[in-house]
């Protein structure tokens, strides 16, 4: 009988006491058996990353109280860790993702990539001269249905793209809960931490990544209006832009945190010059299909006619609500199968490097058209994805 194999070994930094991401990405990580959280960087803390170990299930003797002692201690076991899930505030991305591809240890973070455009394009170099991986857990891009969308996309479907929307409305920052306990807004709104950018770093790059990962296009201008809507805060909390895509198509992007009542309520609509789609994370089971000359579609997650990107990345039959979990788990799964197989980022489903730039970029061109009161700025690097 052939031996059953091994899960791979993951460690995390961040994720520590209180944390939101950490738990959502060690429960993505092992719900497909094939990846086990076994070590981490749980706070800046040492206690307190006792504290997450053993919340964990994880030998106290693996709960590092650095990253350089981490990767120095795990190099040195026969079990020792095959790659990083970085779980921690934006400004601390780069070091952490830079040290681990220095010792050959393959890298998976959350978005952005980095705090500033500069660190950005610095890690890029990292990745450029390790052997290891280097992936970004844009998590909707794990949805069945987005990429059933993008391979609908691809097929030339929709015909010849005309028009992309991304809206996303949050309201959990619609009141200064920073100036509270909520650490969450503490971080994500202190420029120290999270960077040079607020709602367009924290959604904003979510937005970006959803509408060229569907379509295929990339923005190669783009018009900002970014405002700190509430009073004192130092970071925007609401973002609205128009786009220019490099193939002619154009755009707009409405991303806020400050839309009182809403919750995670991001939708995609794409018009080509055969017809149109639209994919809501709110019914993420479902995707709409429209046309002008014959009855719309709709599309349901675990459906026996979707193409393989959707089929590979389904676990329930049609009917079975799938969700966040699942679909940050896809990312996990299909990360875990690049290591094994040694495949290039580049040609998975998942996001690397030149997608964690890419957000940096449009973070950039934003914050430069904003600040010059709404003028159209150059994105660089445009070009349709390949």
């Amino acid at each position: 009988m052939t031996a059953p194999v091994q899960p791979l070994a993951m460690a995390m930094v961040g994720g520590g006491p209180g944390a939101f991401i950490g738990p959502v990405h060690r429960m993505a990580a092992e719900l497909d058996g094939v990846i086990r959280l076994r070590a981490g960087v749980f706070s800046r803390d040492h206690m307190r990353s006792l504290e997450a170990a053993a919340g964990y299930g994880i030998d106290p003797a693996r709960a590092y109280p650095d990253v350089a002692t981490m990767l120095a201690a795990e190099a040195l076991r026969a079990d020792g860790i095959a790659f990083v899930a970085i779980a921690t505030p934006n400004d601390t991305h780069l070091p952490i993702a830079a040290a681990a591809l220095a010792a050959g240890v393959h890298v998976i973070s959350d978005k952005p990539a980095t705090a500033t455009l500069e660190e950005a394009l610095a890690l890029q170099r990292h990745v450029a001269a390790s052997n290891a991986l280097y992936a970004v857990t844009y998590t909707y891009t794990g949805y069945p249905l987005v990429r059933e969308a993008r391979e609908r996309v691809a097929r030339g479907e929709l015909g010849r793209i005309r028009r992309i929307h991304v809206e996303y409305p949050q309201g959990w920052l619609a009141e200064p809960v920073e100036q509270g306990e909520n650490r969450q807004a503490g971080w994500r709104t202190d420029p120290a931490r999270t960077g040079v950018g607020g709602c367009i770093s924290d959604i904003g790059v979510h937005a970006l990544n959803l509408a060229e990962y569907v379509s295929g296009e990339r923005i190669d201008h783009l018009l900002a209006d970014l405002a700190a809507v509430v009073p004192g805060r130092r970071l925007d909390d609401d973002a609205t832009l128009l786009l220019r895509f490099a193939r002619g198509a154009r755009g707009l992007v409405a991303a806020t945190q400050v839309a009182a009542g809403a919750r995670n309520d991001l939708r995609l609509s794409i018009w080509g010059d055969r017809g149109g789609l639209q994919w809501s994370h709110a019914d993420s089971q479902h995707l709409y299909l429209r046309w002008p000359d014959r009855p719309d579609e709709i599309v349901s997650a675990g459906a026996p006619y979707l193409g393989s990107l959707a089929t590979g990345a389904t676990r329930l039959p049609a009917g079975h609500p799938e969700g966040f979990i699942e679909a940050f788990a896809n990312i996990y799964r299909d990360f875990a199968g690049a290591i094994r197989a040694a495949t290039p980022i580049s040609e998975t489903a998942l996001c690397g490097i030149e997608d964690g730039v890419r957000g940096l970029r449009f973070v950039d061109a934003a914050l430069r058209s904003s600040a010059q009161g709404g003028s159209w700025q150059p994105v660089e690097d445009a070009g349709a994805r390949p």
